[in-house]
């Protein structure tokens, strides 16, 4: 398939994905709220998409490896439809918790599959312009749905859930009949008994460092999503409006970054340098945030940070693909998993030393920014002896 063509839908394909996606997310914690759950089985609600993330991304990449692109992303885009319209219907805390396992376990197709779509239609000079674009367009969905949701919470709080799963199927069937298959049949790897192994051959050799450098990345973002709010309204008083406007800042300056400079970035300077330029803009974001004070200066420093983070996943993403020996179905989706990990592992920890003391979750991002850093020069000498640029 033409990459100029491709590129635009997957862009509004994995948009309209994420506007589903996020139109729940100001409504779910009142709605499991008014079906009987507690913070902690919340907590759980939240942390359960997570788990099956981890645990089945890496098999959804697998699977496009030996079945083509398309029919995986249709799986996964039909679970996250089914799973929006069971969350409206439900009556009971254990139809939400079920709801949530299917959408884990099914939409886990969605970004793998995605990421190695854009591998396979991409040059690999041009693969971190075309991460940026999926990059680009999550950020984006995230910015445009929790919007959605929380006009139409207003309505009723089954409402949203109705609307996501409308765009989904909608989004289903764009898919089924604007998107083309980028893997064709001569190119498909053969299913072996081996299956478990070959899921995590991708993990060998140097290459394993950078899906451990995107599970920090990934860990010290969801401990200051877990925080933040509450931080901002300690050091500011900042209240949920405009703790809404930071983050719609924030996602704005990344999207941008993601889809117009991350592929020039990389094409000018390698992914290498654009992931230890992420890194330390990371790093410089969290020692910023700690001096925060007001709506302005808080803005200003998350979008910092933002920035930094932003242009990381997409150039990791890129050079994973260019580096695995397995299908990129397989190294796209373990990638996944790992970010997954970090999501479910950063938000209790995160405020675990929020409460210890508030600006610890700050300054752990910063120490866990700087690790990452070393890792991936350790990463850079281990990869000496090839020819190719880190």
């Amino acid at each position: 398939m033409n990459t100029k063509r491709a590129l635009p839908i997957l862009f509004a394909v994995m948009f309209l994905v994420m506007v589903g996606f996020g139109i729940i997310i100001p409504v779910l914690p009142f709605f499991a709220e008014q079906l009987g759950a507690t913070p902690a089985q919340l907590g759980w609600l939240m942390a359960v998409y997570s788990l099956m993330q981890f645990i089945f991304a890496p098999m959804w990449g697998g699977i496009s490896d030996r079945i083509g692109r398309k029919p995986v992303m249709l799986i996964g885009i039909a679970g996250l439809s089914l799973s929006f319209f069971l969350f409206a219907v439900s009556t009971q805390l254990w139809m939400l918790f079920a709801a949530r396992i299917l959408a884990g376990f099914l939409s886990s197709a969605n970004m793998p599959t995605t990421m190695a779509y854009v591998a396979d239609v991409t040059t690999p000079e041009n693969r971190g312009k075309g991460m940026g674009i999926i990059g680009a367009a999550v950020g984006l969905g995230f910015i445009f749905g929790p919007a959605i949701g929380g006009i139409f919470s207003k309505t009723s709080l089954s409402t949203p859930f109705f609307i996501a799963g409308t765009v989904s199927a909608i989004t289903f069937l764009f898919v089924l009949f604007f998107l083309k298959e980028s893997l064709p049949p001569e190119k498909r790897t053969v299913r072996t008994s081996g299956t478990k192994e070959s899921r995590w051959k991708a993990f060998n050799g140097p290459t394993s460092v950078l899906y451990i450098l995107q599970f920090f990345v990934s860990f010290s973002l969801a401990g200051l999503e877990a925080t933040f709010a509450y931080f901002a309204f300690a050091r500011a008083g900042i209240g949920t409006t405009n703790l809404g406007y930071i983050f719609m800042i924030m996602g704005l300056a990344g999207a941008i970054v993601q889809g117009g400079l991350v592929g020039r970035l990389t094409k000018k300077f390698g992914e290498g340098a654009v992931i230890q330029m992420g890194l330390v803009v990371s790093a410089i974001g969290f020692g910023l945030i700690l001096l925060t004070n007001s709506f302005v200066t808080a803005a200003i420093f998350l979008t910092i940070f933002g920035l930094g983070n932003g242009v990381i996943r997409p150039s990791v993403s890129a050079l994973i693909t260019k580096r695995t020996e397995v299908g990129q179905g397989s190294a796209t989706g373990l990638l996944s998993s790992f970010d997954s990990l970090g999501r479910i592992a950063g938000p209790p920890i995160g405020g675990a030393l929020y409460s210890m003391q508030i600006g610890l979750p700050y300054i752990s991002g910063l120490i866990v920014s700087a690790i990452a850093f070393i890792l991936y020069r350790f990463y850079m000498r281990k990869e000496q002896k090839t020819s190719l640029p880190v």
